[in-house]
């Protein structure tokens, strides 16, 4: 079991939470390889995509790793108050 739940705890997430949000890395990844391979084929279509989806899961995940952090270093600040 720690093998399904060791990583995801270092990212403060559950094993739910973490298939959850890789999941929805991952989906539209397969999604905008897919546009890409079209884009190879075809130039005209999808020009933008790829690169626009790589910005947007790149700045929500620094977004969530800085709510980890920030998260993580309040719960360190509570443990001294105890």
């Amino acid at each position: 079991m720690k093998l399904f739940t060791e990583h995801p705890k270092t990212v403060g997430e559950t094993y739910a939470e973490h298939f959850m949000m890789a999941s929805s890395f991952g989906i539209p990844m397969m999604a905008a390889g897919f546009a890409c391979l079209l884009h190879g084929i075809f130039p005209f279509l999808f020009e933008k995509t790829g690169s626009n989806l790589v910005k947007k899961l790149y700045d929500r995940m620094v977004t969530n790793r800085v709510k980890a952090e920030n998260r993580s270093a309040t719960e360190h600040e509570l443990e001294w108050c105890i």
